[in-house]
C-alpha cells in the first residue's frame, strides 16, 4: 500500500460513497417529515461543525474518518430527544413503520443506485476490454483436457453469452462458487464452433478468491513477441536486436507471445540463451545473456515486445446500459454474499476481510490507472457498501430493517429489552469485525 494512494482513495472513492450513503438517510428522513439533528462525516468527537437551514441541522466533521452518520430526533437517545412539541411530532419512533423502513433502507439504496448508474455510464460511453480469445494452454491444464485450444474464442458459459475476458472470468467464478460444471461454447480460430465442458468436480476444487483462470489454463490471447523497443545498454541491445524483429524461440523452445519470453528470461540470469527470430522474413539466431535484476533477482534483457491482448469495444444504449448495470449489480451482490457465507463456513480465509485502508488504497490505485477503471472500481465499492450495510447485524441498517420487518409481521415493535440485548451483541460483533479488518489492513500496509 502507498500512503498517497490511500489518501487519494479516501478523497475520490470511499469518502464520497459514504457521504452519498448518509445523504440517502438524510433525504429520506426529510421526505418523511423526521427532523435531522446532525449530519456527520466521520465518527467520534466532532472537530468542526456549522448549522444550516430551517431546522438548523448541524453539519459536522468528526475525528475518525471511518464512516459517517445521520442523527435523527429520537426519544431513545437522550442527546437526540425532542426538545419541544414540534420536535415531538417529527420524532423518528413516532413515525409509522413504513416510514422508518424507508429512512433506514435509503442509505444502501443510494449505494446500489450509484453502482448501477456508474456501470450504466460505462456501458453507454463504451470501453475497450480484452476479448475472450484464448492463449495457447499447457496440455495438463483443465482447459486443454476439456478440448479447448489456443487462438479460439469463448462465446458463452453455461448458456450465458460472454463478450469480454472479464465476463468469462465472472461466469467461471459463479460456476466455481456453485460447484457446478462449466459448459463453454467456443469459436475455432479456423472457423466453426464447438463445446467444451470442465467437470463440476474440477470447478468445485477451485479457489474462487484466487487466480482461477490461470489454474484452469485460460489466459488472454496476446500477439506474437514482436520487438517494439530496444533499451540502450541492455542485454537485448548487446545481442543486436532491432525494432520489428519477431522472436520465435529460445533454446529451441517456441515462443507463443511475450509472456513466454518473460517466463524463460526471468529464470536465466547470467546464462547465455540462443534466441531465434525473423528479421524482414529471414531467420536469424543470436546469443543473449540476461542480466540479473538486483531488486528481484530475476533475469532481464531490457526489451519491450508487443503484449496488448485482443480488445473489443463494449457499448450499449441507455436502456440496455441500465439493464446491464442492474444485472452486474445483482450478480455482484450475490457473489459478495456467497463469499461472506464461505468465510463463515471456513471455506474462504478471513484474511480477505478488508478495512478502510485497503478499500481506499484500491480506489486510489484505480484513480491513477485511468478514468474507466476508476469508475468500475468505484461502482464495486459502492455495491459492497450497500451489501455490507444490509447484513442483519443490529447496529447496521440491515439489523434495523430486520426489527421493522418483524414489527410488520407481528403488528407490534420488539421489546426494548430485546432491542438492547441485540444492539449490545451487534456492537460486539462489529468491533470484532472492525478489529479483524484493521489488522488485515495493517499487515498489508507494513
Amino acid at each position: 500500500m502507498a500512503l498517497k494512494d490511500i489518501l487519494l482513495g479516501f478523497l475520490l472513492g470511499l469518502g464520497p460513497l459514504i457521504i452519498l450513503h448518509e445523504l440517502g438517510h438524510y433525504w429520506a428522513a426529510r421526505l418523511c417529515g423526521v427532523k435531522v439533528r446532525r449530519f456527520s462525516i466521520g465518527m467520534g468527537r466532532v472537530v468542526w461543525s456549522r448549522r444550516f437551514g430551517r431546522d438548523q441541522t448541524e453539519w459536522a466533521f468528526s475525528v475518525l474518518p471511518l464512516g459517517g452518520y445521520v442523527k435523527l430526533v429520537d426519544s431513545r437517545d437522550p442527546q437526540s430527544a425532542p426538545l419541544d412539541a414540534d420536535e415531538e411530532a417529527r420524532e423518528f419512533t413516532r413515525q409509522n413503520v413504513w416510514k422508518r423502513i424507508v429512512i433506514i433502507a435509503a442509505g444502501p439504496a443510494v449505494n446500489f443506485a450509484v453502482a448501477i448508474a456508474l456501470m450504466a455510464g460505462l456501458f453507454m460511453v463504451g470501453k475497450e476490454e480484452p476479448g475472450t480469445r484464448l492463449r495457447t494452454m499447457a496440455p495438463a491444464t483443465p482447459a486443454y483436457i476439456a478440448g479447448m485450444r489456443g487462438g479460439d474464442a469463448v462465446n458463452a458459459v453455461n448458456g450465458k453469452p460472454v463478450g469480454t475476458f472479464g465476463d468469462l472470468r465472472w461466469e467461471l467464478v459463479q460456476a466455481a462458487l456453485d460447484k457446478r460444471e462449466a459448459e463453454l461454447q467456443l469459436g475455432g480460430s479456423g472457423g466453426g464452433s464447438y463445446r467444451a465442458v470442465i467437470p463440476a468436480a474440477t470447478m468445485a476444487k477451485l479457489d474462487a478468491e484466487g487466480d482461477i483462470m490461470s489454474t484452469l489454463g485460460l489466459q488472454m490471447w496476446r500477439p506474437r513477441p514482436t520487438v517494439e523497443k530496444v533499451i540502450a545498454g541492455g542485454a537485448a541491445a548487446r545481442a543486436g536486436l532491432r525494432q520489428g524483429d519477431l522472436l520465435t524461440a529460445i533454446d529451441g523452445q517456441p515462443l507463443a507471445d511475450g509472456a513466454d519470453l518473460i517466463a524463460i528470461v526471468s529464470k536465466a540470469p547470467g546464462r547465455t540463451l540462443q534466441l531465434d527470430l525473423l528479421r524482414g522474413g529471414q531467420p536469424l539466431r543470436v546469443a543473449i545473456t540476461p542480466e540479473r535484476d538486483a531488486a528481484r533477482g530475476v533475469g532481464i534483457v531490457k526489451l519491450m515486445v508487443a503484449q496488448a491482448p485482443e480488445m473489443v469495444l463494449v457499448r450499449a444504449g441507455p436502456l440496455d446500459a441500465i439493464a446491464k448495470g442492474a444485472q452486474r449489480a445483482w450478480e455482484g451482490s450475490v457473489t459478495t454474499l456467497k463469499m461472506i457465507g464461505r468465510m463463515i463456513t471456513g471455506e474462504v480465509s478471513l484474511k480477505n476481510v478488508s478495512g478502510p485502508l485497503t478499500i481506499a488504497n484500491v480506489a486510489g490505485q484505480a484513480a491513477n490507472a485511468g478514468f474507466g477503471f476508476y469508475i468500475e472500481v468505484l461502482a464495486f465499492i459502492s455495491l459492497s457498501l450497500g451489501v455490507m450495510n444490509l447484513l442483519p447485524i443490529p447496529v447496521l441498517d440491515g439489523g434495523q430493517l430486520l426489527y421493522y420487518s418483524l414489527e410488520v409481521l407481528t403488528g407490534r415493535p420488539l421489546s426494548a429489552r430485546i432491542g438492547e440485548i441485540a444492539q449490545a451483541a451487534g456492537f460486539g460483533l462489529m468491533l470484532m469485525l472492525m478489529a479483524l479488518a484493521v489488522f488485515n489492513d495493517l499487515v498489508r500496509f507494513f
